[in-house]
């Protein structure tokens, strides 16, 4: 055996070690890196409510991972852990849907394979719909090509070793127009390797966390070539010889959506003139339905959006719920309103160049520039005192390119 090989088990003993013997429960863990402080809408706290103690009390993940509209669908958990997200998808897709759920460790399997028939009697299904695989997520391979509808994962992709393997599989098995949609632990830079031997520090989601500007080129790489960031959180630890072990690295909890559309173009932003349209159609979201943090669609609001956004939409299980207009017979170069510029300095004063994401006409946010900024539904007032990006990354921010960012996560009352 390779000592490369030596190493990457290794990992893998110490993440079963860590979640199979040393935590015994959420109380044990010993920073806030894989605990979740986002509130559930309450139909899926109802859910939550219905499932047995042991799997609650058993939940490490970082994020809400449940996206719209999944009745009748076939899911995948990958790092399923005690079942607390299968069972919640479970419920969702339906008793004619199915949810596999995989995970390497195998005292969290005998609590989530316990509760099986208990969760189905609960559900009111006449057999369960889930099935547990003990495995590794990165080597999916009791999942055939272009099975799965959705693949959900929490704050589990940071204990893997080979991370360009677990989205190659992903990308494998998703049928398309597919959709992984995943929380976990990121970084502001290249963690040292050495740091991922620390059982606690990779147990705690950080030495192994992906530095965001990897995660990005790995995932386009693999073919999904137009990650959507949903939502995102700084991650504060508060364990003061984790942070003297970690040193000056910046750990964000963030939740992706990748989808498998073969042919999307290789950037977003491209403009086709196209538009589209909700139809207020989905259930839990009648009025307002969030792909990302960067596009929110009204209810009966026309929206131009670049061709990628078309195409996930188009291509989805959303389609039937927008109307589309346009196609792609003629090309208008980038759109104004998406996270890519157009790179020339002799345009950079040019104030039809600054970027609006948030589905707001140039004059609703120049209204709003010196007041006020739009962000996930929510206004902030303005303050270069109270939020700030990181301007180490995004110098353009104090040169009023109000929306325009290459580094992906924003900062609340965060300071360098």
């Amino acid at each position: 055996m390779s000592s490369t090989q030596k190493d990457k088990n290794d990992i893998h003993e110490n993440a079963k070690e860590y979640y199979g013997n040393t935590l015994k429960g959420t109380k044990d863990l010993k920073t806030n890196s894989c605990c979740c402080s986002e509130k559930p809408p309450k139909y899926i706290k109802d859910i939550i409510s219905k499932l047995h103690d042991e799997i609650v009390s058993h939940y490490y993940g970082c994020g809400l991972v449940i996206p719209e509209e999944l009745e009748g669908l076939t899911c995948l958990d990958l790092g399923c852990g005690a079942g607390h997200d299968v069972y919640i998808l479970s419920k969702l897709v339906g008793e004619k849907g199915k949810v596999f759920g995989v995970d390497m460790t195998k005292e969290q399997l005998e609590i989530a394979e316990r509760h099986k028939e208990y969760q189905a009697k609960v559900f009111g299904y006449s057999k369960s719909n889930v099935e547990f695989i003990n495995g590794y997520i990165e080597k999916s391979s009791d999942i055939p090509d272009n099975s799965i509808d959705l693949i959900v994962s929490n704050c589990v992709v940071n204990l893997c070793p080979k991370k360009k393997d677990v989205f190659s599989e992903a990308y494998r098995v998703l049928k398309p127009g597919g959709e992984m949609y995943f929380s976990d632990v990121y970084s502001d830079r290249r963690i040292p390797e050495k740091l991922l031997h620390d059982p606690v520090l990779h147990g705690e989601c950080l030495s192994g966390a992906l530095y965001w500007n990897d995660f990005l080129s790995l995932v386009k790489n693999v073919g999904f070539k137009s990650p959507r960031l949903v939502k995102d959180r700084i991650i504060t630890i508060e364990n003061k010889d984790i942070e003297k072990k970690i040193g000056f690295a910046k750990f964000f909890s963030a939740t992706f959506r990748l989808f498998k559309i073969p042919d999307f173009d290789n950037t977003d932003g491209e403009d086709y003139g196209l538009k589209v349209c909700y139809k207020g159609t989905i259930s839990t979201s009648p009025e307002l339905f969030v792909l990302d943090n960067s596009h929110n669609f009204v209810k009966d609001k026309e929206y131009s959006v670049c061709s990628n956004t078309f195409r996930i939409l188009n291509q989805s299980r959303f389609k039937k719920h927008f109307n589309f207009v346009g196609n792609f017979e003629t090309h208008y170069g980038i759109m104004e309103n998406c996270s890519v510029k157009i790179p020339f300095q002799s345009l950079k004063n040019d104030n039809n160049n600054i970027c609006f994401c948030s589905g707001f006409s140039q004059d609703e946010h120049n209204q709003n520039f010196e007041k006020e900024f739009y962000y996930q539904n929510t206004y902030y007032p303005y303050s270069q005192e109270e939020r700030r990006y990181n301007y180490q990354f995004i110098p353009e921010w104090y040169n009023n390119s109000y929306y325009y960012r290459t580094y992906p996560f924003w900062f609340k009352n965060s300071y360098y």
